[in-house]
């Protein structure tokens, strides 16, 4: 059996700077693959990090109605906390026949909810203040309750700002509620880019 073998000469070797120039280009290769490997880990880890934080702590939710107009519109992308301990004004989103409904807290466990023909709402006897709605937009709306209405323990009375077209505490299709139907407490609007701001 015969083999064909080539014969190198010592010419045909490289010499010490192509060598070099080879060396350089396989660190800069190795370098650049471990920095790319790096860089990915770091973003994904950054990104399930981001996605925990989201899903736990920081839920972006998306309003959908418009019973909470002009506050909150339809399309609008606000996060929302955790809270334990919410207080009259806290604008809360909490599940309700498998969908998740946004409203603003008005009165807490224990207290007393009273409403007139003119949509004024009274808590444990006094008139509260509503600086997010304008006068005209208080209304009695769909309200089938006895008032004045305790609050039951451990539940929260809510109510939309729209309130002639919000079905909420005021009626008992939706009722008060209760501390394990909280998604979280609204704090940001984060779209659309033009009315960011605080959820107030």
């Amino acid at each position: 059996m015969s083999k064909n073998l080539k014969r190198y000469h010592w010419s045909d070797l490289p010499n010490s700077d192509e060598l070099s120039v080879f060396l350089e280009k396989t660190k800069y290769r190795n370098k650049y693959f471990n920095t790319l490997k790096s860089t990915v880990f770091t973003l994904v880890t950054v990104a399930a990090v981001a996605v925990l934080i989201a899903t736990i702590w920081l839920p972006v939710l998306q309003i959908y109605g418009n019973s909470m107009t002009p506050t909150l519109q339809s399309g609008d992308l606000v996060v929302s906390v955790n809270a334990k301990k919410l207080s009259r004004g806290d604008v809360v989103a909490f599940y309700y026949n498998n969908k998740v409904l946004v409203k603003r807290v008005i009165a807490t466990s224990g207290q007393w909810v009273d409403i007139d023909k003119k949509g004024n709402i009274s808590v444990d006897g006094k008139r509260i203040k509503e600086p997010y709605l304008d006068e005209n937009e208080k209304d009695y709306g769909e309200t089938n309750i006895k008032l004045p209405y305790q609050v039951p323990d451990g539940k929260i009375f809510v109510m939309g700002d729209h309130r002639s077209v919000s079905i909420d505490s005021r009626n008992t299709a939706v009722g008060t509620v209760g501390e394990e139907q909280l998604v979280g407490r609204l704090t940001f609007r984060i779209w659309p880019l033009n009315r960011i701001e605080w959820v107030r």
